[in-house]
């Protein structure tokens, strides 16, 4: 019992020392006998409040406790090497590292006993599922899980149909899964479509479903159909010698197969396709090449072949809006592949959202995330049907966006109409009044000066004449 209270007193005496608290009990422990030290080690983790054991928000203590001649941490942060040796306290069977992220971070991992056994953190209770099974889960301590990637079951949901669909060009058949938003069919609605590159993982691993309801039911995006298609041949399909073929299955093959069984909309401004990794590669490829059947284009740490940067960069500018993003510790390769799209898009000025993510080449990565581009291309209209020409009520999205200081931001609406543009958070909660007031004409033009929010991911939402619509916005440090 006394060594537990002593144990106990080396916390909360560090409690006020910030990033000092475990240090401190390091300090105290290798100060003392080593017959007394295990006890002191066991009474640590009895009152430790979690695990891993966050401090200040950004280093983190990975520990484990067992009798193994050695302990190594893999995950994101060390491109899945197990390079990160843990160290033992002598006299205890302690081991534990110190690394320091970015307080946002969220990152996969595994810890390596005795060279050669892959497990997870058995101290840590937060796992995520990859495309290789599940790894243990670090989040800092300002990331949080984001709501819309959970199922609640009273909110409305799409349904999902399975189907299948055989290529005469591929000369394959692959199974396919329709998602249809709830009160789907709505008389005289055409539909937005998005299609799903790896689309089964899109909804095991990355809750697709689970996003696309619950923007949906709190009027965060516009209902969409869902099109998820799984690759036969992946690398050849997404970025090889099939890439072509694959291009044609998709626009003269699936997309009309699509549009005849279902309610769509057959503007390019309404029509997206997402990936990731070289999922992203064939969503590029296809607006680049296929323009006139998607006009939106979202890539997640994806791969960007030599084509499709050369297209962009050295050809005709296209109607196209993109959002790409890479991680911070995603795979290096990647990294200046992402970085070089962004600087083209930025230099030819396309309409795009890109964002680097404190995060790995991980479907926790790209789950979590999944809502920015959702939201950037079929932002909440309440009802307007934007298929309909000379609609009077819009708004753009700010530019520059992201932006750290001054983004300006346009809307229409009817002349005399009362309007309320704000800033809000994810959650819908207004942070800041931008305008309140009548307008004298049609187009408007506001500039918005953040001087108060943090960085982050925020939403601009426009209120007039008994309608609401939104545009998600980043603000950078």
């Amino acid at each position: 019992m006394r060594i537990f209270f002593l144990a106990l007193i080396i916390m909360s005496t560090a409690q006020g020392a910030g990033a000092q608290n475990f240090q401190h009990f390091l300090d105290r422990i290798n100060a003392m006998p080593l017959p007394e030290r295990q006890a002191v080690a066991d009474s640590f983790l009895t009152v430790c409040p979690a695990f891993p054991f966050i401090e200040n928000d950004s280093v983190a203590q990975i520990i484990y406790t067992s009798p193994v001649t050695s302990v190594s941490m893999a995950g994101d942060a060390t491109g899945w090497n197990p390079n990160q040796d843990l160290s033992l306290i002598p006299g205890t069977t302690f081991w534990y590292l110190t690394k320091i992220y970015e307080a946002d971070a969220r990152l996969d991992y595994k810890l390596v006993t005795g060279g050669s056994d892959w497990i997870l953190d058995p101290r840590n209770p937060k796992t995520c599922v990859g495309g290789y099974g599940p790894n243990s889960e670090l989040r800092m301590g300002a990331n949080t899980q984001p709501p819309e990637v959970l199922y609640y079951p009273g909110i409305p949901h799409g349904t999902i149909k399975d189907t299948s669909f055989h290529s005469t060009i591929l000369n394959n058949t692959r199974p396919m899964k329709i998602y249809l938003p709830p009160s789907y069919p709505v008389a005289g609605v055409e539909y937005p479509v998005i299609l799903f590159h790896d689309g089964p993982e899109y909804i095991s691993l990355a809750a697709a479903n689970n996003i696309l309801d619950y923007l949906i039911a709190h009027q965060m995006m516009n209902p969409v159909i869902g099109v998820f298609v799984p690759a036969i041949d992946r690398e050849a399909e997404y970025a090889g010698s099939k890439i072509d073929l694959f291009t044609s299955f998709v626009t003269t093959e699936l997309m009309p197969f699509i549009d005849q069984r279902y309610k769509t909309s057959k503007n390019p401004l309404k029509r997206a396709t997402i990936g990731a990794s070289n999922g992203g590669n064939i969503a590029l490829y296809l607006g680049v090449k296929k323009p006139d059947c998607f006009g939106r284009i979202a890539a997640q740490s994806s791969n960007v072949i030599t084509s499709i940067s050369s297209a962009l960069e050295n050809g005709p500018k296209l109607n196209l809006d993109f959002y790409i993003d890479i991680g911070t510790y995603d795979i290096d390769v990647l990294i200046p592949l992402v970085h070089n799209l962004a600087g083209i898009l930025q230099t030819k000025g396309y309409t795009y959202f890109f964002r680097e993510i404190h995060e790995g080449h991980s479907w926790g990565n790209w789950k979590e995330h999944l809502i920015t581009p959702l939201m950037q291309f079929f932002p909440f209209t309440n009802g307007i049907n934007e298929n309909i020409p000379g609609n009077d009520i819009r708004l753009d999205q700010n530019r520059p966006n992201p932006f750290r200081g001054d983004t300006e931001i346009l809307f229409t609406v009817p002349v005399g109409s009362r309007v309320h543009l704000n800033l809000c958070d994810f959650s819908g909660r207004s942070l800041q009044a931008i305008f309140s007031g009548t307008v004298n004409q049609s187009l408007n033009r506001v500039t918005f000066s953040n001087k108060n929010h943090p960085a982050g991911n925020y939403i601009f939402t426009l209120e007039a004449a008994g309608y609401r619509m939104c545009r998600i916005a980043t603000i950078t440090n």
